[in-house]
């Protein structure tokens, strides 16, 4: 028993020896602790602010006047006691469209009072594809067919290198075809 006492008491010492530096240690670390919990908290909050900025950037430059515009019209219809939920309704829908759904709604709103007049269409129309036609007819690239020309080819392909042979080598070779068609060939 006696040295099972010894051994307690030289635990208990190292207990009374290792407190201060453990108690210290664990400051330490709740210190760290509280500082890595505030640190994740400010980065959170400057996320949320970064993600309203960003907001309020995409926003027109108008955006205030109008909100404020719609604001007062609501207050003005509350007053009037006839609650209208379609101001509600507007104010929402305002506050999620952005400016490529306004300028679809002015595009739609512009083309509905457009009012076309078909006769001065049509009359315009028909000028300008006689005026067409007649300057495709005298620029017209198609060659007529000759179906009086000799062929001298076997396919559209040998057909197109006769042309080219001879519109490089016809003044050299036309004296041996005549030779040859005659029949006085040497």
């Amino acid at each position: 028993m006696a040295s099972s006492a010894e051994v307690v008491a030289p635990s208990n010492a190292e207990e009374a020896t290792e407190t201060p530096a453990a108690q210290k240690r664990e400051d330490r670390l709740r210190k760290f602790r509280e500082l890595h919990f505030k640190r994740n908290e400010a980065r959170k909050l400057n996320h949320q602010e970064v993600v309203e900025e960003d907001k309020r950037l995409k926003l027109p430059s108008n955006w205030e006047a109008k909100k404020a515009r719609l604001e007062y019209e609501l207050i003005v219809d509350q007053k009037k006691k006839r609650p209208n939920s379609q101001s509600w309704l507007r104010l929402r829908d305002r506050e999620r469209s952005g400016y490529a759904e306004a300028q679809l709604r002015q595009y739609q709103r512009l083309t509905k009072q457009i009012k076309p007049d078909m006769e001065n269409y049509e009359r315009q129309r028909e000028e300008w594809c006689v005026f067409r036609i007649e300057k495709r007819s005298k620029y017209s690239r198609r060659r007529a067919y000759n179906d009086d020309a000799d062929i001298d080819y076997i396919n559209e392909r040998n057909a197109k290198f006769n042309k080219k042979a001879e519109r490089f080598y016809g003044k050299y070779t036309a004296e041996i075809k005549q030779n040859l068609e005659r029949g006085t060939a040497v």
